[in-house]
């Protein structure tokens, strides 16, 4: 069977790409063209039933959202309860990062709950199991066993995958020889790294790269290009590891369309406000113009705690400038494992981030929600306002909880209300 970007290519609009061109309120045609020049993406497996959404250029900005056990907190019912947060409050997709328990089957109960795309980072799942079985908790794995774990998890019907596949043996010698502060904040990209290290070989993600491109091209799986060497601080951003992995994403670009697999490619998850625009039109350069997945990015290292908010503030931006798919970024992040309450907020920051970034960039459904708010809140029309809101809940419980609450106007001007001063005025 041929995958979303070889029927586009051939001009065939599919019934997944009509319904993400509705959701999207953009013409089908004109997606199809977005998806067969990989400019846009449409991660749905074969094998998973749901909602087709797309991800790119013109499109509404998508939002991801983490969740997954660890090794100090296991529990899928809290891990299930996330994942129907998230998806209330307005995620997008799913990534499940597990490391710890019956991984196959955490992830198969999240796909079998999620009415949104899933993604995974399938070295986790093999590290984790090994390290499982091993008293040494950084046991080397074995290639071939790498690949059968992804094809595992392409039957079971992943959507998109993140593989670190552009960290080669060459990029050591930026690392090596550079003055990064923090070195590799990547959990793959580390792996990896150790790997090639301790084996002198290849990264094997990088060197079967075609037999990987066979098993996604079978289930229909998007390829995200995982950023391994990513900045970890302001300090590091762009620097030459970071660009020589960008190089190396921009030939696996290339070769996935090729093969006719769907690819996006990660970006950076810390870095100063004034690099980030010029960061993501390289990156949109460098690899064809296909989607760019970010994490964040972060612009202040000093946000523990409230980096959602750091993290909405890189977002907005990169997301104005070329970003299409935004990783939400918790309160939890360098901290801790994120709670039930840090998955909400981190979803809304997101939300906040990426719709601010869709009326930067000039797209009408963005536009005309915000014309719908301000419109009902000039008429003091208060669940008008609401219904637009990117979280109606918060609108209606502040409102209700006010003292004036059955008044038109509310009480942080009371009876000195500017819009009601002004149409009395007028009238």
């Amino acid at each position: 069977m041929s995958t979303q970007l070889q029927l586009a290519a051939k001009g065939i609009v599919t019934p997944e790409i009509e319904q993400a061109a509705l959701h999207d309120g953009v013409s089908p045609n004109w997606l199809c063209s977005q998806v067969a020049m990989g400019r846009c993406v449409i991660p749905r497996n074969k094998n998973h039933n749901i909602k087709a959404r797309a991800i790119g250029e013109g499109l509404s900005t998508k939002i991801n959202a983490n969740i997954g056990t660890s090794s100090k907190h296991c529990s899928l019912r809290e891990e299930i309860y996330k994942l129907e947060v998230a998806v209330k409050y307005g995620a997008d997709s799913i990534m499940d990062l597990s490391t710890s328990g019956e991984l196959h089957v955490i992830l198969s109960e999240i796909l079998r709950k999620s009415p949104v795309m899933v993604g995974t980072v399938p070295i986790y799942t093999i590290v984790a199991r090994n390290s499982q079985k091993s008293t040494d908790h950084n046991p080397i794995f074995d290639p071939d066993e790498l690949l059968a774990e992804i094809e595992t998890q392409a039957k079971l019907g992943v959507d998109f995958m993140t593989l670190h596949c552009a960290i080669t043996r060459n990029s050591l010698r930026y690392i090596e020889t550079s003055q990064r502060i923090t070195g590799i904040v990547s959990r793959g990209g580390s792996i990896i790294y150790r790997y090639i290290k301790q084996t002198g070989k290849e990264n094997p993600l990088y060197e079967h790269f075609d037999r990987i491109l066979d098993i996604c091209q079978r289930y229909d799986v998007t390829i995200s290009l995982g950023d391994g060497l990513r900045p970890g601080c302001g300090t590091d951003a762009n620097d030459l590891s970071q660009l020589e992995e960008l190089l190396v994403q921009g030939e696996l670009v290339q070769r996935a369309k090729a093969k006719g697999v769907q690819v996006m490619v990660e970006g950076p998850g810390h870095m100063p406000l004034n690099q980030i625009e010029m960061n993501m039109k390289l990156m949109k350069r460098i690899c064809e113009g296909a989607p760019l997945y970010v994490l964040g990015p972060l612009t202040t290292d000093a946000a523990a705690g409230y980096d959602h908010i750091a993290g909405a503030i890189g977002g907005a931006l990169a997301a104005s400038h070329g970003a299409n798919f935004l990783c939400y970024v918790t309160p939890a992040e360098h901290l801790c494992l994120p709670t039930i309450e840090d998955v909400k907020l981190g979803v809304v920051a997101s939300r906040i981030a990426a719709h601010s970034a869709d009326i930067a960039n000039g797209l009408p459904m963005a536009l005309l929600r915000d014309l719908k708010v301000s419109k009902a809140r000039f008429s003091l029309n208060w669940e008008g306002m609401f219904e637009s809101l990117l979280e109606p809940e918060i609108g209606r419980k502040r409102r209700l909880e006010s003292e004036s609450s059955n008044d038109d106007y509310c009480t942080m001007c009371g009876e000195l209300c500017a819009m009601k001063t002004f149409k009395e005025s007028i009238s």
